[in-house]
Order: structure tokens, then sequence, then C-alpha cells
């Protein structure tokens, strides 16, 4: 039995990730900013102090992690009020990471899971699965101050000997998505139609389950120590592929209107969302061979079984 912190624990991956190593007989502290946020199980520690600054002060004297699942981020805000989204992003993602790690390594924690993105290195496959050497080359705020978060780490590791282990998910679905994935669903549900019939790029995804999986053995596997790993579905379905699949699970038709990619990226120049369409209809598949040799990963969850248990969820709240 290993003792875990994670941090985020009440959001969408920390439940899930929380809800699996009690089920493994872990024992569990979430650290969150509310009371009542954690799942049955987990034990509780509230910590409201911005980016970590005073969590060295407050860490709770009976509090002996081995390791600390870092969850918590600035993720994508939608209605940005941020002055300087940029900086923003940096004193969350890699100035508030490195303060908790520097504290962590002081109270005697072994191992330190950060959990990054894919946007760390890249947006876009340019036709070759993203391996962990792939020269990082974030696009965005978020992508950067991830990108940031890793190299101090990895420097707080060299330095001190705490095992850094780094992990990167694509796009993460499953039961409470929000955001995008949540929108696509929306409309697929009404009947929206929706002109990616054309959109034959394939990008990766991870189903929540398989995350958490994932990251249980990041935190507790000998072998992850210093690690850098890609998690993903063994399954990258293309845009359309993925309406397909969710208008059957959720028995609704699929709305696909076979507008070739080039006309819909002529559309992003002419509204300025370029970005938007490249992300939606680019490829971007990652190549998870390296978690699957070291650690020897297997995703307990195929892609339709993480849909079908989306949909589900999507379904109950409808």
């Amino acid at each position: 039995m290993s003792r875990i912190l994670v941090t985020g624990a009440n959001g969408f991956v920390g439940r899930a990730l929380c809800d699996l190593l009690v089920a493994q007989g872990h024992r569990v502290t979430g650290l969150v900013r509310r009371a009542n946020a954690v799942t049955a199980g987990v034990d509780e520690w509230i910590d409201c102090s911005r980016d970590f600054s005073e969590t060295d002060g407050a860490w709770p004297d009976a509090l002996e992690p081995d390791c600390v699942v870092h969850l918590a981020a600035r993720v994508h805000i939608m209605d940005e009020q941020a002055n300087d989204p940029e900086a923003a992003f940096r004193a969350t993602n890699a100035e508030g990471t490195l303060r908790l790690a520097t504290t962590a390594h002081k109270r005697g924690v072994r191992r330190f899971v950060f959990v990054s993105s894919i946007k760390a290195v890249t947006e876009n496959d340019n036709g070759t699965p993203v391996g962990e050497d792939h020269p990082p080359r974030p696009e965005d705020a978020y992508g950067r101050s991830k990108l940031a978060g890793e190299e101090a780490l990895r420097r707080l590791g060299n330095d001190s000997g705490l095992e850094i282990v780094i992990a990167r998910p694509p796009l993460v679905y499953g039961p409470q998505v929000r955001a995008n994935f949540l929108r696509l669903m929306d409309a697929v549900w009404r009947g929206v139609p929706l002109p990616l019939g054309g959109a034959d790029a394939r990008r990766s995804m991870v189903y929540v389950g398989n995350l958490a999986d994932a990251l249980m053995r990041c935190a507790t596997d000998p072998r992850a120590a210093h690690e850098c790993f890609h998690v993903a579905d063994s399954t990258a379905p293309t845009v359309a592929e993925l309406v397909r699949a969710l208008a059957r699970h959720l028995g609704k038709p699929a709305r696909l209107l076979p507008v070739p990619a080039a006309w819909l990226r002529a559309a992003g120049r002419l509204t300025g969302r370029s970005a938007q369409i490249d992300r939606l209809i680019g490829g971007l598949q990652v190549d998870t061979s390296h978690i699957r040799d070291v650690l020897g990963w297997q995703q307990p969850y195929s892609t339709d079984e993480g849909l079908s248990a989306t949909a589900d969820w999507y379904r109950s709240t409808h």
C-alpha cells in the first residue's frame, strides 16, 4: 500500500484517480480548495492558498505521503479575465507546481507525478505519431506553462533526487467531461448538422479510466522514476468516426456534412478561428509505446467502452 496525495482531487480526472487508488487499497489524501469535495475513502486537506503559496506552512504534521500526483492546474478559460494570461498560466502551472514539489520534497515525499499535457509539445503530428522525444513547440499559453513546469521539475529532480514522473495526456473524455467534448455531445444529441464528414485526420484521446490507471502506475511502479510518458487510448479516431460512435451510443443519428477540410480551414481564416479549426480537424496521434515498453501498461478499457460509459452518463443527465 502506498500513501498518495492527489491535488485537484475533486476534478474530472482527480475523482477517477482517487476512486481507483482507494479501490486498490492505497491511502489517499485529496488536496482541494473547498470542504466536502472528495469522494468516499479519501482523506481531505483544504488549502486555499493561491498557487500553493502557503502550502508549506499549512502541511499537516501527520501527512507523510510517498508520492504526490499533481493534477491541479490552470486550464483553458473560455472567458479570460486575466490582464496577462501568459503570466497567469505560468504562475500556476509552472511556478506553483515547482513550489509544491519543493515543499513535498522537504516533507520527505519520494516521488512527484506531474500531469502535464500533449499541448506542452505540439498541436499537430505532421503525419507522424508524437513520441516523448518530439521537440517541444507549444502553441498557446497553457502549453507553454505546462512545458515550463516540466522543465522546472526536471531541474529540481536532478538537484534533489526527487523522482519526477511526467504524464502527457491528449484530450481526456469520460463521464463528467466538460468543455469541447461536452459541446460535441450536445450537438449530436440535438441533431445539429456538423460539417465534419470530410475530416479524416486522426486525433488521439484518452478515456479517464485509462488515464487514472496509467497515473496509478506512474505513482507506484518503481520503473516509472524519472520517466516521461505519453498516455492515450490505442485507438485514434477521426472526428467523423468519433461523431458516428457517439451518435450510436446516444441513440441519435449522426448528421455529418461532407465539407472538405480545405473549406473548413478557409472558413477559419475568414472568421479568425484558424487555430480552433486546425485543432479540430488536424491530426494529432500520440505514440504510447514508451509507457507500454517501460511499465508494461495496457489500457483497461477500449475506446468504445469509454465512449459507451460517457454516453450512458450523458443520457442520465438529459
